[in-house]
């Protein structure tokens, strides 16, 4: 199927839209389009927002695609935006394509609101970092489906997370799409099962755009590769076995998260896709250069920088950690990792030293993932440590401990500058183009809907 014209016509989008923006523009869809649009309150979220959910279409098989599955990652609602408007638009395409299509522009709506600070740009790593936010793993959409595995049993599903299990009942989507996307690096996708016919494709999808392919480290050490810059779906049981194996103690008693969406959808025969888009681009990300070291040397280096920056946070953090209640959004993620942070660092270090892959020459993108652009993940927990601070020195005004926390936030926050500065000059980073971005996400999602349709 020829997706020219769907990809061709994609806006020049210029920032993010918010909530409010992206509510309003399903319900004047709806409008638009009575006979074909079905809008529904599908839900609320933790904090009793609207989550709507849309159908579009009466096609032989059912699609699901959901925005914003963790909230600093609006890109597929710009996605889903342009996508909707261009089903009602397109009978012809609506009909050759031949699915019913169930669409959440944003399920995390508490969590998006709290990144809007950054969306209308300008976009640069510094901005970015200070508004950024992302909720503690047993608050995320994505990562609180039921699972039981061993001596670990998860069954506390958020609301938004029940959101997602009543469509996916209801619908047992033929394809689902959950819309991520990265924050450094280049593409790379997800996919729950190796089916080497679509990477061409794939890789095409990002080729036309000129968004280069991610050749350095995986997210998790653990996940199997089934070409360059495809994974397969990672889920809680390959996380569980990886600690068992290479970690101290029963993996059960640190972790804290359900499942994934991929992983709840398999029982209905689901096949889910990811792709991982990035805002900011270096050309490092691509060199399979060879250096003259090994690419443990390079993962061994980039934990210990990891776990001396997680030990200065912590001097900080400590000393107002008391102080936030369970309101705090914030710091509920700083604080969990920097629980872990020595069970983690050895964990990672046991594993680099044990697998033989690492005894191989290191690339340039090996190099530039494991030692620069883990620099740049580290600013979000600063971040998150400021935002924290802020939000306790907002209720306690005129205390002592407000004096506490007026004394730690500009030292945290001339921190936070000083690293973003260094990761901006060190990176010499560009800002992807969001209309580009949408244009890989759509056409990799348009390549696997059609696969599934004629296979």
């Amino acid at each position: 199927m020829d997706f020219k014209h769907l990809i061709d016509n994609i806006p020049d989008y210029k920032v993010f839209l918010t909530v409010d923006e992206m509510d309003a523009s399903s319900k004047k869809l709806a409008e638009d389009y009575p006979d074909l649009v079905t809008l529904w309150e599908a839900g609320k979220s933790k904090e009793g927002h609207p989550i709507y959910c849309m159908k579009i279409g009466e096609g032989s098989k059912n699609a699901f695609m959901f925005g914003s599955p963790h909230p600093n990652e609006p890109m597929g609602c710009m996605m889903l935006e342009y996508f909707t408007r261009y089903l009602c638009e397109h009978e012809d395409f609506r009909k050759e394509f031949d699915y019913t299509w169930y669409i959440i522009k944003c399920i995390d709506v508490d969590g998006t609101k709290l990144n809007e600070g950054w969306f209308k740009g300008p976009f640069t790593l510094y901005n970015y970092v200070k508004d950024w936010y992302r909720p503690v793993g047993s608050e995320q959409a994505e990562w609180t489906f039921p699972f039981k595995y061993k001596n670990y049993e998860w069954n506390t599903p958020i609301p938004e997370t029940k959101v997602l299990m009543d469509i996916i009942d209801e619908t047992k989507p033929t394809f689902m799409y959950s819309l991520h996307n990265a924050g450094f690096g280049g593409a790379y996708w997800y996919i729950t099962r190796d089916i080497p016919e679509l990477y061409p494709a794939l890789y095409a999808a990002a080729e036309k755009q000129n968004i280069p392919l991610h050749l350095g480290e995986p997210e998790a050490p653990f996940i199997p590769e089934f070409s360059k810059a495809i994974y397969k779906m990672l889920g809680m049981k390959d996380e569980y076995d990886f600690a068992e194996k290479y970690g101290e103690g029963d993996p059960a008693e640190t972790m804290f998260a359900g499942d994934s969406s991929d992983a709840y959808a398999s029982q209905y025969g689901t096949f889910c896709l990811v792709a991982e888009l990035p805002y900011f681009f270096s050309p490092k990300i691509q060199d399979e250069t060879e250096l003259d070291f090994p690419r443990r040397e390079a993962v061994l280096k980039g934990l210990d920088e990891m776990k001396a920056d997680q030990d200065r946070l912590a001097t900080y953090f400590e000393q107002y950690r008391d102080l936030c209640g369970p309101d705090n959004h914030f710091v509920k993620i700083i604080g969990r990792s920097l629980d872990q942070r020595e069970k983690n660092y050895k964990t990672e270090v046991n594993f680099a030293n044990q697998n033989p892959e690492h005894d191989k020459p290191c690339k340039v993108s090996e190099e530039f993932d494991n030692r620069i652009i883990t620099r740049f993940y580290r600013l979000l927990s600063w971040s998150a440590a400021i935002r924290g601070a802020k939000y306790e020195l907002e209720k306690r005004r005129g205390t002592s401990e407000a004096e506490l926390l007026e004394k730690l936030i500009p030292e945290m926050e001339e921190i936070l500058l000083t690293m973003a500065k260094q990761s901006e000059e060190e990176t010499q980073y560009s800002v992807v183009d969001i209309k580009r971005l949408v244009g890989v996400q759509l056409e990799s999602g348009m390549v696997v809907a059609d696969y599934l349709r004629t296979h």
